[in-house]
């Protein structure tokens, strides 16, 4: 089974929490991925007036160890089923956090995320959530 690294883990492993390394350290032979949206969430949140290249540099380099799949038609047709499903339920959740959840389902990888209010709401969407066990939902 591959996943799909969530921002907010890799956030966390980025400066170097301890569940989301290991996390991540055990889970590495099994392929680890991430989207396109959350390389771009990352580097926003490295554009400080005060931000250095260095961490810049760092940043690359630790990104660079995960494979990036980008956004396709496929990808945003399933964005689309999914986002007007939870809509029409009144349980709809950010942009970003759909276009996430719809790579991970249509690439059929398991999310490592610790935002379980959002992701929860999504069906089918298999979910680990770092320092714990796997959940399949």
């Amino acid at each position: 089974m591959s996943y799909l690294v969530d921002t907010d883990v890799l956030i966390d492993a980025f400066g170097g929490l301890g569940d989301a390394v290991e996390t991540l350290d055990r889970l590495a032979v099994a392929g680890l991925s991430i989207s396109i949206v959350s390389y771009g969430e990352m580097f926003e949140g490295m554009l400080r007036p005060t931000a250095s290249s260095a961490p810049m540099d760092n940043l690359r380099i630790f990104l660079s160890s995960f494979e990036i799949l980008g956004l396709n038609e496929a990808t945003m047709e399933r964005f689309a089923h999914i986002r007007s499903t939870l809509r029409q339920a009144g349980q709809l959740i950010p942009d970003f956090d759909l276009l996430i959840a719809a790579t991970s389902l249509e690439h059929d990888l398991t999310l490592i995320t610790r935002n379980q209010r959002h992701f929860n709401r999504i069906p089918l969407l298999r979910i680990s959530v770092p320092g714990s066990q796997e959940r399949l939902s």
